[in-house]
């Protein structure tokens, strides 16, 4: 009998297009040889243009999605993204207190397109509920603005974002640079607060990037749940994501997703 590899469990929107949410996340998961499992929290109509609406679903459902997987098969790490509102933050903080396994939190607050993906009303309980449960937070620059009020133009910039973001609990911070000014290069920094990382790989030219901050994350999570250790599950995830933004492509007429199988496409 086959041994089961690592579970780790995403608990995220739905992106109807499949470059970003619950389907970027388990085609990284897949990518990268966990089991990956899903709590959708809501529904979006998504694609290469932007988000077309959104509706969230009941806190019962997404508390028994979460309680069926992690109860029976169990989880390595899980992956939080859209949690869209107030009640559903404080819904999965609570789950997560009383799960024994390393948490990323990506805090998605609006979308590749500038939509928006969680109400301004939850940005508080994100900072005091859901963040203290983090293993591992991975705000980008937007984000990181949203939750602190910090802005974020150059790199010396980036150790004041992720004081600011590890003072509301979480063991590391993630600070994703994509949105610094052209010339910057794409520089992360992973810091707990002692020692720091930083995460460098050349800009890009490619404007097919929707999903990216999914697939980090989720990249970051499949890591841990190998055992790897935080900065180590970082600098694979950084590669990965490195790769699938070079080999993303044009789907509709907008932004297309990163190529999460950039790995393995053209080999039969």
């Amino acid at each position: 009998m086959t041994t089961a590899p690592p579970r780790v469990l995403t608990v995220a929107g739905s992106d109807s297009g499949g470059g970003a949410g619950i389907q970027a996340d388990l085609k990284t998961m897949l990518a990268l040889g966990v089991h990956g499992m899903s709590v959708i929290t809501a529904v979006t109509a998504q694609n290469s243009r932007g988000v077309q609406g959104a509706w969230e679903l009941p806190e019962e459902a997404v508390r028994a999605q979460y309680r069926a997987v992690v109860d029976d098969i169990g989880v390595q790490a899980v992956k939080t993204g859209m949690l869209a509102s107030t009640v559903l933050v404080e819904t999965v903080a609570d789950l997560l207190a009383g799960t024994d396994a390393p948490v990323v939190v990506d805090p998605v607050g609006v979308s590749k397109h500038g939509d928006a993906l969680l109400a301004a009303s939850a940005l508080d309980s994100v900072r005091t509920r859901l963040l203290p449960r983090a293993t591992v937070a991975t705000p980008n620059l937007d984000e990181v603005a949203q939750l602190t009020g910090v802005r974020v133009e150059d790199e010396s910039g980036m150790r004041r974002a992720a004081e600011a973001i590890l003072a509301f609990g979480p063991r590391w911070a993630l600070v994703k640079g994509g949105h610094l000014p052209a010339g910057s290069g794409a520089v992360d920094l992973l810091t707990d607060g002692g020692e720091e990382h930083w995460l460098r790989a050349p800009r890009l030219d490619n404007r097919h990037t929707h999903g990216t901050g999914c697939t980090l994350a989720s990249a970051v999570a499949a890591g841990l749940a190998k055992g790897l250790t935080v900065p180590a599950a970082v600098h694979e995830a950084k590669e990965y994501v490195t790769g699938a933004i070079a080999a993303g492509f044009r789907l509709g007429a907008g932004i297309g997703p990163v190529d999460h199988a950039w790995r393995t496409r053209g080999q039969v």
